[in-house]
């Protein structure tokens, strides 16, 4: 069996959590436009939402400075052990961390001045309750920053994946893989419903993207983004009898791609969204 699907990945596996990296490749080039859409002002009280290993939070406590308070909120227990350990290590003062749903978090009413959440919010299990949520802890007039990688991320592969699925008369596979899609990557257009339906004003929406380049799809699909934070949900798609099959017949498609142009290119478009409590 290849080595990526021989994979296997567990978010409670300490040994992981202390190698990842500082600052995660795949969070920086978003967590870097929603620092710079932040409006950074003296004594105000700040909510990460979906903090992780600590970025942006540690981050975004140090650039407001000790006159205010941040504080993250993750329920992946490791890494908010992590994040703690950071916290005190840096002997940040103003940062604190807690485990804890999106869609229900302990705070009271009219709290926060600010909220950011660094792709996380099209992470979380309901994104209404938690936009509700976030709407219910925030100040009038609070500032709300997103960032959120939109449906076509990585088109490059779905594309191909769903070729092979059509070779291989997979139309469920293919209703499954969107509907995969739809749950980790919803379009725009629905989140901006959402939030304005969570009374939310959108002030600006900036579109970027970023791109994962790669010799060839062998490459890609050992490299460690990939193999722990995609493969086990793309394998979910498939069988387990089927999977071996599509996944060595979709990369000898992607690998045919990286030779005919010199190399596969994996590109992320993504939205940093500003907004305010009505």
């Amino acid at each position: 069996m290849k080595n990526y699907l021989n994979h296997t990945f567990s978010t409670a596996d300490k040994e992981l959590i202390a190698v990842i990296d500082e600052l995660p490749l795949w969070s920086a080039p978003f967590g870097m436009k929603l620092l710079e859409m932040i409006n950074l002002k003296k004594g105000i009280t700040a909510l990460d939402v979906g903090c992780g290993l600590g970025f942006p939070l540690i981050e975004v406590a140090q650039r407001l400075g000790d006159t205010s308070t941040v504080i993250g909120i993750d329920p992946w227990k490791e890494a908010i052990e992590r994040c703690e350990q950071k916290i005190k290590k840096y002997d940040i003062k103003n940062a604190q961390v807690i485990e804890g749903f999106a869609e229900k978090m302990p705070f009271e009413n009219n709290y926060f001045d600010l909220i950011v959440s660094n792709n996380g919010i099209n992470n979380v299990e309901d994104m209404k309750k938690t936009l509700s949520e976030c709407q219910r802890v925030s100040k009038p007039g609070a500032q709300f920053v997103l960032t959120m990688n939109l449906e076509e991320t990585m088109i490059e592969f779905y594309n191909a994946f769903e070729t092979v699925l059509e070779e291989n008369d997979m139309q469920n596979k293919i209703k499954k893989m969107k509907e995969h899609i739809h749950s980790k990557r919803k379009p725009l257009d629905e989140v901006k419903t959402l939030l304005i339906n969570s009374s939310f004003q959108i002030a600006a929406i900036q579109h970027d993207s970023f791109s994962f380049n790669f010799v060839d799809a062998t490459s890609m699909f050992n490299h460690y983004l990939i193999k722990y934070w995609f493969f086990s949900e793309w394998k979910k798609i498939l069988s387990d009898v089927d999977y071996e099959k599509i996944f060595e017949q979709t990369k000898n498609s992607l690998n045919k791609i990286a030779n005919d142009r010199g190399d596969l290119r994996l590109t992320i478009p993504y939205v940093t969204i500003d907004c305010t409590k009505e």
